[in-house]
């Protein structure tokens, strides 16, 4: 081939060359790749389960076996046992503990939950051992049990304990799963900065254990907040006095714990609700109340008297509030 016909067509292949790389090019630009929207680990297992939880009902699904395990473990369950399970979920617990007990009965609100739950007992043998409640658990009566195993909806915390422990017949233990703080307040000692009145009432009904912790990367979908076992075991006998009573002692004492009680107690609204109550027992038990019968020193003489009114709610311990409990309703002033 001549040399002249030669560059003409090195020329044409390099200018072919030319605009397949500049056409590569503005594809890059102008039409970039599409990558795949990535899932995550949560979205794939509730998406492979079919469930989609709600947090506003405190559906956070404890998925690690050793701490299910754990917890039943700590429950020390006989073969003879009833066992109420409060929030089964989609049912990881419930399954452990119809292998361990006579009866499991759960109550659960969600309807979806309740038929994941039949659907995983449905046609094998732990299905007759299995009853289930639904509705909200503070609004249905508790039926009897010998122990109580749950992973709690946090936000029914409170209000659950105390309808556990003033439940009759009584009940063996309870190991529950509640938010860290709140399972702090439960055991807190008089001066602990989380000591309440939660404590004192919880101390007064039961023997209340910490019995471990669990991180938020148990659950799904996982809290916001870390949390704890604990282990309630109701005193029997109970104290014998009059709960109602003993609480509205502890609600005055409490609405601002480092204040001393003998400012606590002259608060108007406070003043008013105990003249009231001592009005009426007066009536009650025909006791004529003078003239210039003033209440509130009446009050202040009682704490001064027991030596409680320079003393502080934080630092009171049990002993110290059935006193002040006996010292008051000895002298006509009751709470309720």
């Amino acid at each position: 081939m001549p040399a002249k016909a030669c560059d003409e067509h090195m020329t044409r292949v390099y200018d072919c060359w030319s605009v397949c790389v500049i056409s590569f090019a503005l594809n890059l630009v102008i039409m970039p790749k599409v990558r795949p929207q990535k899932k995550s680990r949560q979205h794939n297992e509730i998406q492979k389960q079919g469930i989609g939880f709600d947090k506003s009902l405190g559906q956070h699904i404890l998925k690690n076996p050793l701490v299910i395990t754990n917890m039943i473990e700590k429950a020390s369950l006989r073969p003879t046992d009833t066992v109420l399970e409060v929030g089964p979920g989609t049912g990881n617990m419930t399954v452990k503990l119809l292998d361990k007990c006579k009866q499991v009965v759960v109550c659960e609100v969600d309807t979806r939950l309740v038929a994941e739950l039949q659907k995983r007992v449905q046609s094998t043998s732990l299905q007759t051992k299995l009853k289930i409640i639904v509705g909200d658990v503070l609004k249905k009566e508790l039926p009897f049990f010998d122990v109580c195993v749950a992973n709690l909806p946090y936000q029914i915390s409170s209000p659950f304990v105390f309808k556990l422990l003033l439940h009759r017949p009584f009940f063996r233990s309870a190991v529950l799963m509640f938010q860290k703080e709140f399972a702090q307040r439960l055991v807190a000692k008089p001066g602990d900065k989380m000591y309440c009145r939660l404590s004192v009432n919880t101390q007064l009904l039961s023997r209340v254990d910490v019995l471990m912790k669990v991180a938020k990367n148990n659950f799904r979908p996982p809290p916001k907040v870390e949390s704890s076992v604990i282990r309630l075991e109701p005193i029997n006998p109970p104290p014998n006095i009059n709960f109602k009573e003993w609480d509205g002692l502890l609600r005055i004492c409490f609405m601002r714990k480092n204040k001393t009680l003998s400012a606590q107690f002259k608060h108007n609204y406070v003043i008013e609700m105990l003249s009231h109550n001592y009005r009426i027992h007066c009536s009650l038990n025909n006791i004529a109340i003078e003239d210039n019968f003033d209440i509130k020193d009446m009050i202040q003489q009682i704490l001064k008297d027991s030596d409680f009114d320079s003393k502080r709610a934080r630092t009171m311990d049990i002993d110290h509030f059935l006193a002040l409990l006996h010292a008051f309703n000895t002298n006509g002033i009751h709470f309720t």
